[in-house]
């Protein structure tokens, strides 16, 4: 169970209560849950309770105890306890097949992981002023909606500026609506999209642009163009390039990715892997959240740790076999989590509009 379908199980255990009258409250549009602080009970925890508490004119406790009654019967959800004032606990049952189910989701979906409908009845139009940052940042906040089920009209004040159509950005019409895209640091000196494409090329420019949060300044130097560790966009297409050659790798071995040879037993997913598959597992939410916030530079943070955390990975359980080894049932689940690293970093990059090579 991923922190997405666990959320939407304690919506429907809240839908479910109010349904059956044991709760008189309105039932929100979404549940949010988070991974355990350190020291906490359980996987994850959420606070719904203490949100329903004072419409439901019941004691947090009270309201815990009706919902945690039918989150426990859930498949996937091992335990639920109510902590604090309130709060509920939840641990998943089985946790190997909660990666399994993570890890199929990504093989299943693809550049699609994370994608969903809880946008499905938003319908938005987005305004920006005639300036390169405000047209690039639009456009990607276009693709995380549309990409949770949203329809989007993108217009800018004035006439869109011919270059921005090499940097992919599209804009549906021009003029001034009510609502405005606001918040968005122009970048320094009035660059315009031209000169940064000469300097930088379209995935350099668009990422030093969506990068930092729109507040933010935006960093277009010539640093985004080295190819070293120090950056971060490198670091992350490097990771992609990499997770694709280890599955070229492994074809020339004779093997391909998978729980083990016969799809049973254990999952040996501890140590470097574990905040990998974590954070794999947390893709979903990152973009519901950038999509929601109007926020691409969370997307961009959640690629950049993907990409730290497969490379401790990588160096820590190597995918591929060393010397005369053969490959083994490690291996093969190595090689999936793998796998799946580069698709959420592929499907990522391209909701930013940013190319992943296969190769660098």
């Amino acid at each position: 169970m991923t922190p997405a379908d666990l959320s939407r199980t304690v919506l429907r255990a809240v839908r479910r209560a109010v349904d059956e009258g044991a709760l008189r409250a309105p039932v929100p549009a979404r549940v949010r849950v988070e991974r355990t602080r350190p020291g906490g009970s359980g996987d994850y925890a959420c606070a719904v309770a203490l949100q329903l508490a004072g419409p439901a004119a019941l004691p947090a406790l009270e309201v815990a105890a009706v919902l945690r009654e039918r989150v426990a019967a859930e498949p996937g959800v091992g335990r639920v306890e109510i902590t604090g004032p309130g709060f509920l606990s939840f641990t998943l049952d089985a946790p190997a097949a909660g990666d399994r189910a993570v890890l199929d989701a990504v093989r299943d979906q693809g550049l699609a992981y994370g994608h969903g409908d809880a946008l499905r009845e938003e319908i938005l139009q987005f305004h920006h002023a005639r300036e390169v940052r405000a047209a690039v940042t639009a456009h990607a906040v276009r693709r995380l909606v549309v990409a949770q089920g949203a329809r989007v009209r993108v217009s800018c004040a004035e006439a869109s500026d011919p270059d921005w159509a090499r940097l992919g950005v599209t804009v549906d019409a021009h003029g001034t609506p009510p609502v405005p895209l606001t918040g968005i640091r122009p970048v320094p000196a009035g660059a315009t999209a031209g000169q940064l494409l000469e300097r930088l090329g379209p995935d350099a420019a668009r990422w030093g642009l969506l990068r930092p949060a729109g507040h933010d300044r935006a960093a277009l130097g010539p640093e985004l163009l080295v190819q070293g560790e120090a950056n971060p966009l490198f670091r992350v297409r490097y990771a992609h390039a990499r997770a694709r050659a280890l599955t070229r790798g492994a074809a020339l071995l004779g093997f391909t990715a998978g729980h083990d040879p016969d799809g049973e037993g254990p999952f040996p997913y501890d140590g470097a892997a574990r905040p990998l598959l974590d954070l794999i597992a947390d893709h979903p939410g990152v973009l519901l959240a950038g999509a929601r916030h109007r926020a691409p530079d969370r997307v961009a943070r959640q690629l950049e740790a993907v990409a730290h955390a497969f490379f401790d990975f990588h160096d820590s359980c190597p995918p591929l076999p060393a010397g005369d080894e053969k490959p083994s049932a490690a291996h093969r689940a190595r090689l999936a989590l793998a796998e799946a690293a580069g698709t959420v970093l592929a499907g990522g990059l391209s909701l930013l509009g940013i190319r992943a090579p296969e190769h660098l």
